[in-house]
C-alpha cells in the first residue's frame, strides 16, 4: 500500500515494516499489504482495503454478496470479533471464507465450529461440501467415544453442538493446531456465564494456554436485556467488560425496586461499545441477496417419536408389500408418520395422542428469539397448531389461524399482525391462509413441518413474497426424519409428491436389507 502522507514520520514510528521513498521531491511510504498493517493503517484514519479482497478467489457455487464480502473481510482482520448480522445474511458462509483465506496465507490451522444441533449438517457441513471441495469436515456427534474419534481425524473444518463441547473440551488441550473457534448463535449459547455450557467455552477459547482466535455470530445479541451482552464479551472480548457481572449491570441497568430492573438511557450505547470489534448487516441492507432465501434445518426425534416412526414404518412396509397403498391414500398414510414428526397423532378413533417434540419447539423458540422482525410458523395440522401455539405463547406474543377460526376473528387477527406491534408470532395451519392474504408484516416463515402439496406450499410461502413486501424473505424448513427430508426435497424442486411415501419405503427397506 502506498500513502502520501504530511506525517510519514507517524506512519514509520507505529508500524515497523513500512518503508519512506520519494518520488520526484514528494515523499511516499510504502506499507506491506497485510491484515495486521491494514488494520493499523485503519486505526489510524485511513481506508486500509481488507487484503482478502485483492488475493483470494471465493471458492463456491456462486458469487458471494456484499454483505459477505464485507463480513468475511472484516472478520479476516480481527483475532477476535462478532457478526452480528441478522438471521439469512449468509453469516456462516462468509465465516469460512474468511478462515479458508486465513489458512490459505498460514495464518491459521484448523477451526472448530461450535453450533446449535440444528445446523451441525444442514447448514455448516453442507455449506464446506458444496462450497470447499480442498476442505475436508467433521462433525463431532454422537456418543463420547464416537465424538473423541471424530475429533482425531486430520480435518480442517471441526462442527461440534453448543453442549458437545464440554464432552471434548479434555481433548481440545491438545490441539494447538485448532487455532480458530467460531460460536455460532453465541446469544443461545453463552448469555449466562454460569453455565456448564459457557463455562466449557470458555476453558476452550480462553484458558487452555492456546491462543485461539475466536468470532462469535448472533443477530440478536441482547434478546432479553442489555446485561446479555456480558457473558459474550467475557469470552469474545473480556478485556472490553468488567471481570463481574453485577459491575457491569450497574452500568447498563437501573434498579427501580428490589426486584425491577430498567435498561438505562445510555445502554445501547454502551453495548455497542463493548461488543467491538463488530460487523452487521440487516437482510434490508443487502440489496444483492435474492427476494426469496431457503434454509433446512435438522431437528432430531425424540426417542418417543422414533419409536412411533419406525412402528409406522413396519407398517406401511407391510402394506405397500400387500399392495396396500396406492396413489388414492398414499398421501394419508404420508400424513401419520408427518404426525408423528410435529408431536401430535390423530389416532383411529379421532383421539389427539400427544407424542414429545420437545427439541422441535425449542427450534422455533430460538429462530423466533433470533429474528428481527415477525414471524409466521406454518403447521400442517390444527390439534398441533394448537400445541405449538401454547408453547410459544409462554414467551412470545401469538396469535393462530387454522380452518377453525371464523373470517371475522381471522380478519382482526391478520390486521392486527399486519399493522400492530403484537403479535410477534403467527401460528398457522398453511391450507387455511394459502391464498389470497398478504401478510408482508412478517419477512420469516418457518415450516414447523412439511404439507404434501405443491401448491399449499408455494401460495403459504407468498403469503410474504407479495407486491408491498419491503425485506428480504427467508423461509426456514425444520425436518427430522427421511420422510419429511424427501418431501421438501420435492418441495424444493417442484416435483410431484406423488410416490413419495413407496420411495421411502422402499428405501428403508433396501437400507434394512443391506
Amino acid at each position: 500500500m502506498i500513502l502520501k502522507s504530511r506525517s510519514p514520520a507517524r506512519i514509520l514510528n507505529t508500524i515497523p515494516t513500512a518503508k519512506q521513498f520519494t518520488v520526484k521531491g514528494v515523499p511516499y511510504v510504502a506499507v506491506p499489504h497485510r491484515s495486521d498493517e491494514a488494520r493499523v493503517l485503519r486505526a489510524m484514519g485511513y481506508s486500509a482495503p481488507a487484503p482478502i479482497y485483492h488475493y483470494y478467489t471465493w471458492p463456491g457455487r456462486f458469487t458471494p454478496f456484499d454483505a459477505q464480502r464485507q463480513a468475511a473481510a472484516f472478520l479476516s482482520m480481527y483475532d477476535r470479533a462478532f457478526n452480528l448480522s441478522e438471521l439469512g445474511t449468509g453469516k456462516s458462509l462468509a465465516s469460512l471464507w474468511a478462515y479458508d483465506y486465513l489458512r490459505s496465507i498460514g495464518k491459521v490451522n484448523k477451526v472448530l465450529v461450535i453450533s446449535p444441533l440444528s445446523t451441525l449438517e444442514r447448514t455448516w457441513a453442507d455449506e464446506v461440501f458444496q462450497h470447499f471441495p480442498h476442505l475436508e469436515c467433521a462433525v463431532i456427534h454422537g456418543t463420547k467415544d464416537k465424538r473423541l474419534k471424530l475429533l482425531k481425524q486430520d480435518v480442517d473444518v471441526y462442527v461440534v453442538n453448543h453442549d458437545g463441547v464440554k464432552i471434548i473440551e479434555a481433548a481440545l488441550k491438545d490441539r494447538p493446531d485448532i487455532d480458530l473457534v467460531i460460536v455460532d448463535e453465541i446469544a443461545q449459547a453463552a448469555r449466562n456465564a454460569s453455565t456448564d455450557r459457557w463455562k466449557a467455552i470458555n476453558r476452550v477459547v480462553n484458558r487452555h494456554g492456546i491462543k485461539r482466535r475466536c468470532w462469535g455470530m448472533t443477530g440478536t445479541p441482547t434478546p432479553n436485556a442489555p446485561t446479555d451482552a456480558w457473558a459474550q464479551c467475557r469470552l469474545i472480548v473480556p478485556e472490553k467488560v468488567p471481570p463481574y457481572f453485577n459491575r457491569f449491570k450497574g452500568q447498563v441497568m437501573k434498579q427501580l425496586t428490589q426486584f425491577v430492573w430498567v435498561p438505562k438511557k445510555d445502554a445501547t450505547q454502551i453495548i455497542h461499545d463493548v461488543m467491538q470489534p463488530a460487523v452487521r448487516f440487516t437482510r434490508d441492507e443487502c440489496l444483492d441477496l435474492p427476494p426469496l432465501m431457503f434454509e433446512t434445518r435438522e431437528v432430531g426425534l425424540t426417542p418417543e417419536q422414533d419409536k412411533a416412526y419406525k412402528d409406522m414404518m413396519s407398517k406401511l412396509r407391510t402394506e405397500a408389500a400387500d399392495g396396500e397403498i396406492t396413489a388414492v391414500n398414499e398421501a394419508v398414510k404420508m400424513s401419520k408418520l408427518v404426525q408423528i414428526a410435529c408431536g401430535m397423532v390423530y389416532a383411529n378413533d379421532g383421539r389427539e395422542v400427544t407424542i414429545p417434540a420437545k427439541p422441535r419447539i425449542d427450534e422455533v423458540r430460538s429462530i423466533a428469539a433470533s429474528a428481527e422482525g415477525k414471524l409466521i410458523v406454518f403447521v400442517p395440522f390444527v390439534s398441533s397448531v394448537n400445541m405449538v401455539a401454547a408453547e410459544l405463547s409462554k414467551d412470545f406474543t401469538v396469535e393462530v389461524i387454522h380452518g377453525g377460526v371464523k373470517k371475522q376473528e381471522r380478519d382482526r387477527i391478520i390486521g392486527a399482525f399486519q399493522k400492530r406491534d403484537d403479535p410477534k408470532i403467527l401460528v398457522a395451519q398453511p391450507a387455511a391462509m394459502s391464498h389470497g392474504l398478504t401478510l408482508t408484516a412478517a419477512s420469516t416463515i418457518v415450516w414447523y413441518s412439511c404439507v404434501t402439496s405443491n401448491e399449499v406450499f408455494e401460495q403459504a410461502n407468498g403469503r410474504i413474497n407479495r407486491p408491498g413486501q419491503k425485506m428480504n424473505n427467508f423461509i426456514i424448513m425444520l425436518e427430522g426424519s427421511p420422510v419429511e427430508r424427501r418431501i421438501y426435497t420435492r418441495l424444493r424442486n417442484k416435483q410431484k409428491i406423488q410416490g413419495a411415501l413407496l420411495d421411502e419405503v422402499k428405501a428403508t427397506r433396501e437400507s434394512m436389507a443391506a
